[in-house]
């Protein structure tokens, strides 16, 4: 057998193997119409040598050719959050059916390397972008790059259908609402509240379905056992927020018996404070968090939260991408916005409240009424 000098199996290799011209072997590999005046039993040990030797067609010169690179980019801002997996393994699922690659790049949460991977992606000819916006991800002026290029982009976890980018994201407002009702059914009045970071989307709209539907029930928020975590590095901040501001929630003397934390890492360091003091969720505090992660699942006590629907999101922003390149070729550039509606998920984290003399808590414990 002849002695590869390259890395990869070529069709060279094929014909030196087995004797026959580059031509034939292309056109049979390729099973172009001219294959069928190539002699069965040649076409027959073509095929066979170039399965024996471990021949795979080079897609790089074929998009070269065809100038399609079959390259979905798939730019996270913070890949650590458990907020992204689900997204990844929808969009994983609705872009293998039509051969695409997703070329999966993590941005780590730093704007300059969010900037310069999407360069590159521009440099290397993907044909659409998928962005997981999580935390604190800032728009970027090499979006518009993007759209100008004509290269279809979808954004997942933020709203920027007035930059002209389809956008996909849970309806916010619904899901803090929901979140706030559940408590409220529960019997709790007293009701401290974590707040996401200042300058992440989601927050806003959670506290406002949070406080419309407080109002609604004619509950008063205490001002004092509202928190706020600060423009937070990475989701992990999320856990050290939680864990921080329970200690504040017992040492500020107010009353309470539930906690609705922004998400369910906030609200996971939430339960973890609450267990270091000696108290018990949810006898003696129900805690409610957002987004329905897998740590959120798998912990003790589980958490109950407010599910986002994140591997259908991801599966809907591969099918829009799809989309969106047929509807360029016809030339239309269809700018669509979906918000996913948000589901309970009861776990054993809440509660019905129960009276202070029914509580495990320790006596000196400021919790009780």
């Amino acid at each position: 057998m002849v002695q590869r000098k390259s890395g990869h199996v070529t069709l060279l290799d094929i014909a030196q193997a087995c004797g026959y011209s580059v031509s034939t072997v292309s056109i049979v590999l390729s099973e172009a119409p001219l294959s069928q005046n190539v002699a069965a039993s040649t076409r027959d040990r073509i095929r066979k040598m170039a399965t024996q030797l471990g021949y795979h067609p080079d897609a790089y010169a074929r998009s070269l050719r065809r100038r399609r690179s079959q390259t979905i980019a798939v730019l996270a801002y913070d890949l650590s959050d458990p907020f992204c997996i689900p997204i990844v393994h929808g969009i994983q699922a609705g872009l293998q059916p039509g051969d695409y690659l997703p070329l999966l790049v993590d941005a780590q949460t730093q704007r300059k390397l969010f900037d310069s991977y999407l360069r590159m992606i521009l440099e290397r000819r993907a044909e659409g972008v998928i962005v997981i916006a999580s935390w604190i991800f800032q728009e970027t002026n090499l979006l518009e790059d993007v759209e100008k290029n004509q290269v279809p982009i979808v954004i997942v976890g933020r709203d920027l259908t007035p930059k002209k980018i389809s956008s996909l994201l849970v309806d916010n407002e619904a899901g803090g609402a929901l979140a706030m009702r559940h408590l409220i059914d529960l019997g709790h009045r007293q009701i401290a509240i974590v707040r996401g970071p200042e300058e992440l989307f989601d927050t806003e709209p959670r506290w406002a379905g949070v406080q419309r539907t407080a109002v609604d029930a004619g509950i008063h928020l205490d001002r004092r056992l509202v928190f706020q975590l600060p423009n937070l590095t990475d989701s992990i901040s999320g856990f050290e927020g939680g864990l921080r501001f329970s200690k504040e929630m017992i040492a500020s003397g107010r009353a309470f018996t539930a906690v609705l934390a922004f998400d369910d890492l906030t609200a996971l360091g939430v339960i973890r404070g609450l267990s270091d003091a000696g108290l018990n969720v949810p006898g003696d505090c129900s805690v409610v968090g957002f987004d329905d992660v897998l740590p959120a699942a798998v912990s003790t006590p589980g958490v109950t939260t407010i599910r986002q629907p994140l591997h259908e999101m991801g599966l809907m922003a591969s099918e829009w991408t799809l989309e969106a390149l047929k509807s360029r070729e016809q030339n239309r550039k269809p700018v669509k916005l979906y918000k996913a509606p948000p589901e309970l998920v009861v776990r054993t984290s809440t509660a019905p409240r129960m009276p202070a003399s029914r509580r495990s808590g320790p006596p000196k414990s400021r919790l009780t009424i």
